[in-house]
């Protein structure tokens, strides 16, 4: 079978996405004004980086939604006592979807501590942390979302 160029042009929108992925980048720049294509982003094709503080990371994706807000989501795994970075603030909201072990969410000086199947939520330029209070790794899903997410 063979395919025009016509047909292949068509076939370029579909292929774009699953090249990107292939190849570790994002399937849409967040500084696009085209929204994210709906998806799927299977967990194992999705590369894994370690961070110089031992954390490691899968960068699921980022770009814009339909409505027009940035959207970036990754996955972190942290060793016991961990902490990807030092508290800090910006102009987006993050959430924290906790798949299994025990973290510590520090907002604006003051923690809580929650498991596997919790959600913890920060808003906009509110000063935050997070650290794995727990003895065996922690591993959560960080949906980051409005200006700056994914930055």
């Amino acid at each position: 079978m063979s395919i025009t160029r016509r047909e292949m042009c068509l076939l370029l929108p579909a292929i774009l996405p699953v090249a990107m992925r292939l190849e570790g980048a994002a399937p849409q720049d967040s500084s696009s004004s085209v929204s994210l294509p709906s998806a799927t982003y299977p967990f194992e094709e999705v590369p894994v980086r370690t961070t110089n503080t031992n954390a490691q990371l899968r960068n699921m994706f980022k770009g814009k939604l339909a409505t027009g807000e940035s959207i970036e989501v990754h996955e972190a795994t942290l060793p016991p006592g961990g902490m990807p970075h030092a508290a800090h603030h910006h102009v987006h909201s993050e959430m924290w979807l906790v798949r299994e072990g025990n973290v510590e969410l520090t907002i604006n000086g003051k923690s809580s501590r929650f498991g596997a199947g919790s959600v913890g939520f920060v808003r906009s330029n509110e000063e935050h942390g997070i650290k794995n209070v727990g003895t065996t790794p922690a591993t959560y899903f960080v949906v980051a979302m409005g200006p700056g997410a994914g930055a």
